[in-house]
């Protein structure tokens, strides 16, 4: 009797060719998060059923760009960087469940197909996107992380540019922000393949952090515009008032999630 393998498609006798490994995943990221005020109603409209918006400042949003490296618990990934190197930018607002605050990525675009799979699996709405942000570094004419250090970044999808930042360090910060602070919210939803029969999976899961490490967040002030496209909507988030502007390194590890409710036949 034939069996196949892997933890996601596609499934091969030996599993070498399944796109994500099984969790436990590892990330070691430089994350630059520019917080700043919308109108609440536009959060409110990307929130469904049954979330509310955060009671306190509902209109905070998070706009992140991360580049990382990441691998499954062996590491292997790591010496075959093509396997572990990307790049992503997502926007994270706040929400309420049966009381509790939590964050909720609304958008996010990565530039690696593995990293959309993980997406996928996590209840991210990832979509393919160009992501690009200065990196630090002790020599050279690169930022060094002090005060006054300036960094760039840019997110473009679809051949066009969506968002645009420059972050210029201040000081220390005893926080890395606020918006993304909290366990996420987020739905898993695939639709039947029998047209007209609604979704075949459909669950609010909760999902954080396994353990998590960070260095010294440094905190400024962002340049940040957000551009029109006909095929995204990121600039409805429209920047009514910034916060401020952080930077930090830090090390993350994802094992998994919990069930929050199901509308899928035969779950709880």
């Amino acid at each position: 009797m034939t069996s196949v393998r892997g933890y996601f498609p596609p499934r091969t006798a030996t599993g070498a060719a399944s796109l994500i490994p099984a969790p436990p995943w590892h990330y070691s990221g430089d994350l630059l998060t520019i917080e700043y005020r919308t109108d609440p109603a536009r959060v409110r409209e990307l929130l469904p059923e049954p979330l509310e918006p955060a009671e306190e400042d509902p209109g905070a949003v998070a706009l992140i760009w991360a580049d990382w490296q990441s691998c499954a618990a062996g590491g292997r990934e790591l010496l075959d960087p093509v396997l572990s190197q990307y790049k992503e930018t997502f926007a994270v607002v706040r929400c309420t469940y049966r009381g509790r605050t939590y964050s909720r990525c609304v958008y996010i675009w990565v530039d690696k197909d593995f990293a959309i799979a993980r997406g996928l699996h996590q209840g991210y709405p990832k979509k393919l996107g160009s992501i690009h942000q200065t990196r630090p570094h002790p020599y050279g004419p690169a930022p060094r992380v002090e005060p006054g250090a300036r960094f760039g970044a840019t997110l473009a999808a679809a051949d066009r540019r969506l968002a645009q930042v420059v972050v210029t360090l201040r000081e220390p910060s005893g926080t890395g922000g606020f918006v993304n602070g909290h366990p996420m919210a987020h739905h898993r939803r695939l639709p039947s393949i029998e047209n007209g029969k609604g979704l075949a999976l459909d669950e609010l899961i909760e999902s954080g952090a396994a353990s998590f490490e960070g260095g010294q967040p440094w905190v400024g002030d962002a340049e940040l515009e957000l551009f029109d496209s006909p095929t995204e909507e990121l600039a409805r988030l429209e920047v009514r008032e910034p916060i401020a502007a952080y930077y930090r390194q830090v090390g993350v590890v994802w094992n998994g999630g919990q069930l929050l409710e199901s509308g899928a036949p035969g779950a709880r």
